[in-house]
């Protein structure tokens, strides 16, 4: 269901109910004014009948009229009027009255009677000086109407005024919508490669916060395309590099002079080939970080810290450092175990890849109640103050950077961190040099 059509269903039903309402309580208000008023005047009547009959104003000679129908007064005219003696007979009465008594109650006061099948409302006076009862009553149904009538003048106005006020409801909220109708059509005509800000246009406050919300939409997506942009221009380029270099070498190979030219060669081959493999692994960890997701399980940290220095083993002997792992023994956590081991395999391999040969790379664990730290520290050069805010920038490479480096590494390790839900940090080592990345991961009670 449209909006509009939402709005003009609720804002109808709405006026229908409080309509409604109001007739309800107007019907049943002016019922028990009608009842108090005349059953007033039944009273007010029968006590001026029977004072006129003390006073000997009334003739009582024969059956006759006594109120007399009054053709301009609607109400009038159905009053009737009894006069009996105490012994039961009908002395008087009005035109029109009943032929049988208005009520059997001998007592004064109100009574409900049925005569002939109507009921009637009676108020009787007991005049004992005259050993008179008097009885004025009128029919209900006379009640019932002059009630109807008022009902009747509530509901037929709402029946003409009702289609009118849908036709206005529809034509205001049409209205109302406009400004959305021109945003929606402003949006389907726009080109897919638009992403400039919305242009100025005078708004209803309503519609405001979704132009802004609008407007950071295409910023964050005009960001991400610039990224992506850059990201594409940043792996093509250190692709290149090493593809290049394999042409390079392989051209050397082939035209080699002799048996240590070669083997030269070659080696720089396996270099370029390690380095691209080392690249492309990067880049699909730091894919499936920003488009994967990942079920959290409860991970051992000992047996991660002792995957990834076994994993990286090679590496280390290769660049002839020492891969060390202390602490984690007891701690189980749970979280997605493939991001934890993606940071820490990422950190551990910059160190290493950092580290002169003969030093020591280290991947420590200790934890307290509520979080676990890891700390990964080497014995080279560490971060340069000038890029140490800006290092988990991609394809970031600071001066002196080891060779085969993309700058992914810290990249992806902060990703994986924020995914997490963990804290990573590069404090200073101070003066014994090197560099500790450090990993705050939380720990639930």
């Amino acid at each position: 269901m449209s909006i509009r059509l939402r709005l003009i269903l609720t804002l109808t039903l709405a006026t229908l109910a409080v309509w409604l309402s109001a007739v309800v309580w107007i019907e049943h208000s002016t019922r028990a004014q009608v009842e108090q008023v005349l059953d007033s005047r039944l009273a007010e009547a029968a006590r001026m009948v029977s004072s006129l009959l003390s006073d000997h104003r009334i003739a009582l000679t024969y059956p006759g009229a006594l109120i007399p129908a009054d053709e301009h007064d609607g109400y009038l005219r159905h009053l009737s009027c009894q006069i009996w003696s105490e012994a039961g007979v009908l002395v008087g009465q009005s035109s029109g009255a009943p032929e049988g008594p208005l009520t059997e109650v001998p007592v004064e006061g109100y009574s409900t009677s049925v005569i002939e099948g109507e009921d009637w409302r009676v108020f009787t006076v007991v005049n004992a000086d005259l050993g008179l009862r008097i009885m004025v009553g009128d029919s209900i149904a006379v009640r019932e109407g002059l009630v109807f009538d008022v009902i009747c003048g509530l509901l037929l106005p709402a029946a003409v005024i009702l289609p009118l006020l849908v036709v206005a409801l529809w034509i205001g909220v049409s209205r109302g919508l406009r400004p959305l109708d021109r945003l929606t059509e402003a949006l389907r005509l726009r080109s897919p490669l638009d992403m400039s800000p919305l242009p100025l246009a005078p708004a209803p406050p309503e519609l405001r916060p979704v132009h802004q919300a609008l407007d950071g939409l295409f910023a964050r997506v005009r960001q991400a395309r610039a990224h992506e942009r850059d990201f594409t221009a940043f792996a093509a380029h250190e692709l290149k590099t090493p593809l290049a270099g394999l042409k390079t070498q392989a051209q050397i190979a082939r035209r080699a002079p002799d048996e240590a030219t070669r083997q030269a060669a070659l080696a720089e081959i396996e270099a370029s080939v390690a380095r691209s493999d080392r690249l492309v692994r990067q880049l699909l960890d730091l894919s499936a970080l920003e488009s994967g997701e990942a079920a959290p399980q409860a991970v051992a940290l000992e047996a991660i810290l002792g995957e990834v220095q076994h994993d990286l083993a090679p590496l280390a002997a290769k660049q002839g450092v020492a891969l060390a792992v202390a602490g984690g023994e007891a701690a189980r956590l749970p979280l997605p175990r493939v991001l934890l081991y993606t940071l820490l395999r990422n950190v551990a391999e910059n160190a290493i890849l950092a580290s002169p040969a003969g030093s020591a790379v280290r991947l420590a664990a200790r934890c307290a109640p509520g979080c676990c730290v890891i700390e990964v520290r080497d014995q080279g050069p560490g971060i340069p103050e000038a890029i140490r805010a800006r290092v988990t920038e991609r394809f970031l490479r600071g001066p002196g950077a080891p060779v085969g480096g993309s700058g992914l590494g810290l990249a992806i390790a902060a990703a994986a961190a924020e995914r997490l839900g963990a804290g990573l940090d590069f404090p200073p080592c101070g003066p014994e040099g090197g560099q500790v990345v450090r990993l705050v991961l939380p720990r639930p009670g």
